[in-house]
């Protein structure tokens, strides 16, 4: 594993570690549909950024056909 890998999957591991102190006891309920929502839309929204917009660019840098990035932007309500 590379050290972006590492470095991401450690993130991820604080914040979900946080989330589990702060809930203080209550049980969590679709953990992975939460996470997945937190995290798609601003990755979105950076490789957006990253190709000023370009669909077809941003589509194959998130390993995505270009018609599932635009049905999640809408999804997402992100705009471009």
């Amino acid at each position: 594993m590379n050290r972006r890998n590492s470095d991401l999957q450690d993130a991820v591991r604080r914040s979900l570690e946080r989330y589990f102190r702060d809930l203080d006891g209550e049980k969590p309920t679709a953990i992975h549909d939460m996470v997945m929502r937190n995290v798609e839309k601003p990755m979105i929204e950076l490789v957006l950024s990253e190709t000023e917009g370009n669909l077809t660019q941003a589509a194959t840098m998130l390993g995505i056909n270009r018609n599932t990035l635009r049905k999640k932007m809408q999804d997402l309500r992100i705009k471009h």
